[in-house]
């Protein structure tokens, strides 16, 4: 069932076998025989899966075995964005079905970090852990919509705290320990949890981070609402809280059933990157998340009962969240507390090798750093049970995607692009579907993807808006705080009436791959000729005397259009004339000519979000004159300091315009 149509060749194609035994073709094949329903290729797949929504959905329901769980009276009642509830009169619980699924002595939870302890949980002993602290959870007084909140590393205990909060119908949300303590109550205040579950401490590029100083000062700000902290020994600070429940006691006894809910049930409340004002908290359901994370898994991602799943994330991002729901399909998941390049680059890909990992889920720019510290994953470390790798976070360049294909293995590597807002993929890869380099291979399944104009018009083969025509299940139910939709409205839904706007530029081939250009917003502008940054980032950060670029276009109060590009340079780099070059250049011969910046200037590192986007929007309001306060929260980016010399060169361009900016 794979695609042969025209174009450059591909860079991996899937083998018959792997055709023939995927997930996917068994689903195809229950729809031919379900449904009388025949495909010649994905791209008619995908079609009926985004024409028929109630035919594909309810194909989704019952090959995953969901018609034993729960009958319902109708799968969709209607298609206009964002009024529509689906599978009305379903009863599920998310946790309850991952929970369920696999044997009791299969490995469901495997947990690292840098000091290299190591720990596993069985099925059965994930089971009884998240039992036994949802008895404890409504011995205090939680119950169903009530919030608990964690404030935690990647570990195994994160995973039960999740997943024994929502099993009661309680609602989730978590960040990581390297959220500051504001950051963690700008976010958590708004929810007014009941319950507050924290880590006492992390380990981080060879150092201790110790966070009960943190921890005291979210549960003070949060003391209206939480009356109940649990508390998890990692660094042994845990002993100097005061009025907590230990971890260990928590969940040592006691058990209680799952709570049947709603389809529609509140499951988490996950959180935009909040780089201006307070963070919006995103709301999805239970049914929608089961739902989608079944038919991206299951379908996309081709995971089973054998496979194993790393992905570096934190409990701040999305993709957190997906790695957990692995766990639905009977597979099991490593969670990594650390840095990814401690002590070098080469260290995860010893984590993949060492614990079996099937599925490796990374970020271009840690595909970028291993690059360029001539790490040789295939040749240094075991890789056999690798059987394919994910890419997320920002545009994965066609140069780093030929890396991974040579060093790392002759594999898919499906570079993704969805969001927080949806917890899953717009466009990815599938196993029956080829991959050319650059690019994403798909639209997912049952994603109305479509690249319009500013008219509203679909284009193919040129760049526009990333628009989804049709709802998803996985959509948020709502915004936290939101009660007349208004916010909802006009995050996604303001621009073009009843069509969901993700606020990216992309290319759709004619083939129908994807290309990410970049966030639209944030689109370099020269003379009208529109460009995404991805393509610049690839074209200069290959060079070895750079280690980051951002590049932004102002537009300025005169009419002109300044475009300056700003580097971290490489240890024992020099930003002189002659590098200035190769990068004018590199650009012009890969990218356009048109988009050689006017400055390139040098910096000691670009601010990202917490989930690793470039601070391109927010420094380009600063050079456009707006406060710092105006357009960023610090506490959402990973390292704010960094943002005071962007400011610096902002204020100096305004004292003197006409002068060249300082290096």
């Amino acid at each position: 069932m794979s695609d042969h149509a025209p174009g450059p060749a591909p860079l991996w194609t899937p083998g018959e076998q792997l055709v023939d035994q995927c997930n996917l073709t068994k689903f195809v094949t229950y729809l031919r025989a379900t449904r009388g329903r025949e495909f010649a290729d994905y791209g008619e797949l995908w079609a009926w899966s985004t024409e028929d929504l109630s035919g594909f959905w309810s194909a989704v329901w019952e090959f995953f075995g969901l018609h034993e769980v729960s009958s319902y009276v109708e799968v969709l009642d209607g298609d206009r964005m964002p009024d529509t509830t689906w599978f009305r009169g379903a009863s599920v619980n998310f946790a309850q079905q991952v929970l369920e699924a696999g044997d009791g002595e299969d490995v469901a939870v495997v947990s690292a970090d840098e000091t290299g302890l190591t720990y596993t949980h069985t099925r059965a002993e994930l089971r009884r852990r998240c039992s036994a602290l949802a008895r404890t959870l409504v011995d205090v007084g939680v119950g169903s919509g009530d919030v608990v909140v964690g404030y935690l590393p990647n570990v195994a205990e994160s995973v039960i705290a999740m997943l024994a909060a929502v099993s009661i119908g309680a609602v989730w949300s978590s960040v990581g320990l390297d959220y500051a303590a504001q950051a963690g109550v700008d976010r958590f205040q708004q929810l007014r949890p009941k319950v507050f579950i924290a880590a006492d401490g992390y380990t981080f590029n060879g150092r201790e981070h110790d966070r009960t100083a943190a921890i005291n000062e979210i549960r003070h700000a949060l003391s209206d609402t939480v009356h109940t902290t649990v508390a998890i020994t990692r660094l042994g600070g845990a002993s100097s809280l005061t009025n907590v429940i230990p971890w260990e006691q928590a969940t040592a006894g006691g058990e209680i059933a799952a709570l049947a809910v709603d389809f529609g049930h509140p499951l988490w409340v996950l959180f935009s990157s909040g780089t201006t004002g307070v963070p919006k908290g995103l709301v999805h359901s239970h049914g929608g998340i089961l739902v989608e994370m079944l038919k991206q898994l299951g379908l996309h991602w081709n995971l089973n009962r054998g496979d194993r799943v790393f992905w570096y994330t934190s409990p701040s991002w999305v993709m957190w969240n997906l790695q957990l729901s692995t766990l639905l399909l009977g597979g099991s998941i490593l969670c990594y507390d650390g840095s990814p390049t401690y002590p070098d680059p080469s260290s995860m890909w010893g984590l993949v090798a060492k614990h079996r990992v099937t599925f490796f889920g990374t970020s271009p720019g840690f595909l970028q750093a291993s690059a360029k510290a001539g790490v040789e994953p295939g040749a240094q470390f075991d890789l056999s049970r690798l059987r394919a790798m994910g890419s997320t976070g920002s545009p994965l360049s066609t140069d780093l995607h030929r890396w991974a294909y040579d060093e790392v293995g002759h594999l898919p590597l499906w570079s993704m692009s969805g969001g927080t807002d949806i917890a899953s993929a717009f466009c990815g890869g599938a196993p029956t579907v080829p991959i050319w380099p650059g690019e994403l291979s798909c639209r997912c399944l049952g994603v109305a993807v479509d690249a319009w104009d500013s008219d509203g018009r679909p284009l193919r083969d040129e760049v526009g808006e990333l628009v989804v025509t049709k709802p998803m299940p996985s959509m948020p139910i709502k915004l936290w705080d939101d009660d007349t939709g208004q916010r909802y409205h006009d995050a996604y839904l303001s621009m073009f009436e009843h069509t969901w706007r993700q606020g990216d530029w992309v290319t759709i081939s004619g083939r129908g791959s994807v290309v990410i250009h970049g966030r639209s917003d944030s689109t370099l502008n020269r003379n009208g000729v529109r460009m995404g940054s991805a393509e610049i980032y690839a074209a200069v950060e290959a060079l070895p005397e750079i280690a980051e670029a951002l590049i932004i276009g102002v537009e300025q109060p005169d009419g002109a259009y300044w475009m300056p590009l700003f580097v971290v340079l490489t240890q024992g780099a020099t930003l002189d004339e002659s590098l200035r070059d190769n990068l004018r250049r590199a650009i012009s011969n890969q990218v356009s000519p048109r988009h050689i910046p006017d400055e390139i200037l040098s910096v000691p590192g670009i601010p990202h979000t917490r989930t690793g986007k470039k601070l391109e929007v927010p420094i380009k309001r600063l050079f456009q004159g707006a406060a710092m306060a105006a357009v960023v929260n610090p506490d959402a980016v990973d390292n704010a300091a960094l943002l005071e010399r962007f400011m610096q060169i902002a204020q100096a361009r305004r004292a003197s315009p006409g002068a060249s900016s300082p290096s």
